[in-house]
C-alpha cells in the first residue's frame, strides 16, 4: 500500500447536536462533515474507512466499512468530495481518528490517515 498523505487533504468540521443528546442518558451526539481533496495527479476511488472513536472514559469503538455514507466516490485530480455523518459517545468530550483506503485506476491501494479531531460540546474546553 502506497502513501499519498501529502496529496490527499482532509478537513473536518464538527457540530454538537444538543437536541438529540441527553446528558442523563450519557448520550452525546455529534455530526461531522469531512472534505476530501485529491491533490495528486491520479484519479482515486475511496474504497473503505476505518475509524477509532474514543470517549473521555477511554472507551474505544472501531468502525470499519466500505466507502462512506453508502458511497465509494471517485475523485479526479483536483476534485473534492464532502459528506456528513455522525457519532454518538457517552461523554461530552471524545476524539475520532482513522484512515481511508483509496485505489487508483491501476488497482494500486493507498492508505490515507485521517488526523485526530475532537468531539466536544461547545465551550467545554475553555
Amino acid at each position: 500500500m502506497s502513501d499519498t498523505a501529502n496529496l490527499i487533504k482532509i478537513n473536518t468540521d464538527v457540530h454538537y447536536i444538543e437536541e438529540q443528546s441527553d446528558e442523563y442518558q450519557q448520550r452525546f451526539v455529534f455530526s461531522y462533515t469531512i472534505t476530501i481533496e485529491n491533490n495528486c495527479e491520479k484519479t482515486l476511488q475511496l474504497m473503505s474507512r476505518s475509524w477509532l472513536i474514543t470517549d473521555a472514559n477511554g472507551a474505544k469503538v472501531t468502525v470499519e466499512g466500505d466507502g462512506v455514507v453508502g458511497q465509494q466516490p471517485i475523485l479526479q485530480s483536483g476534485q473534492r468530495y464532502r459528506y456528513t455523518s455522525g457519532s454518538v459517545i457517552k461523554t461530552p468530550i471524545g476524539t475520532m481518528e482513522g484512515y481511508y483506503t483509496f485505489k487508483d485506476l491501476q488497482d494500486n491501494y493507498y492508505k490515507v490517515e485521517i488526523p485526530m479531531f475532537s468531539l466536544a460540546i461547545p465551550n467545554i474546553l475553555n
